[in-house]
């Protein structure tokens, strides 16, 4: 039981990612809360686990008050919190001209001040009980550009600044706070926001739009949620005791590929050839 005795608050708890984390955290012994906007979605994980192994406080991470509740839920839940998984994130597009200022402040909103939000009510409660594990869940996109993606990109950036501001801050303190960074995972929100409109544009369908997506990094796929689960566990697991202030990219080889290299190569020659 590898999270035994370990209590966590996940937000966006409630499909893709941030559910698959939740249940690999209850098969390793943690007691978890989920947390999102939508009560039926966390009622569907929650229902799928265990008896006394979740609860779930619905709220949004953009209001302190929803922010107070899901961190007073999980304290009367589990009696304290050693980890917290900043999951719940947007990914609309937009260029820096095209993409609406409100939409623009909506996505800073949720993909980072949520999660300031949620350190600042987590870490002086995890101070008190002798330190924690503060996992960000960032993406690719935080430590590179997509094109058209500007506000998400831009925030995700910032949420491994402040991953690592926080690293540095309180570690003296013996709370760890470390940065995930996916790259194309096939969730809801991928599909709707990037494989369905890739398909129509292609002329074929989902799937034929991510293998068409990921034909240039090394593993050629896109990756399932569960596997973005193992490399949290491990973080929020006394294992990781001396890790601080990374930024763990789980891309399946996307951020090595180059992308001058990668079009050569697609149009069948050697570099140099």
């Amino acid at each position: 039981m590898y999270l035994k005795g370990k209590v966590a608050l996940i937000t966006g708890g409630g499909a893709g990612i941030g559910a698959e984390i939740a249940k690999r955290f209850v098969a390793d012994g943690a007691k978890v809360c989920i947390s999102g906007r939508r009560q039926e979605m966390l009622d569907k994980v929650a229902k799928s686990l265990p008896a006394g192994s979740v609860t779930t406080c619905s709220g949004d991470v953009t209001i302190l008050d929803d922010v107070k509740r899901m961190v007073e839920t999980t304290v009367k839940f589990g009696g304290k919190i050693n980890v917290l998984v900043n999951n719940a994130g947007i990914d609309p597009p937009g260029s820096i001209v095209e993409v609406d200022m409100e939409l623009w402040k909506r996505v800073l909103e949720v993909n980072l001040t949520g999660p300031f939000l949620v350190m600042k009510a987590c870490i002086p409660l995890m101070i008190k009980d002798g330190g924690g594990s503060i996992i960000n869940i960032a993406s690719l996109g935080g430590t590179r550009c997509i094109p058209t993606m500007s506000a998400y990109c831009t925030s995700k950036a910032g949420l491994i600044m402040l991953t690592q501001q926080a690293a540095l801050d309180y570690g003296p303190s013996k709370v760890r706070c470390n940065a995930v960074c996916p790259g194309a995972v096939r969730t809801t929100m991928m599909e709707n926001s990037t494989g369905k409109p890739l398909a129509k544009a292609l002329k074929t369908d989902v799937d034929g739009a991510f293998a068409m997506l990921t034909s240039y990094t090394p593993l050629k796929r896109i990756s399932t949620p569960d596997e973005i689960t193992g490399i949290c566990s491990y973080l929020a697991s006394d294992d990781s005791s001396f890790m601080t202030g990374s930024c763990v990219l789980i891309d399946g080889g996307a951020h090595i590929v180059d992308p001058n290299g990668s079009a050569i190569s697609g149009a069948g020659l050697d570099w140099g050839g």
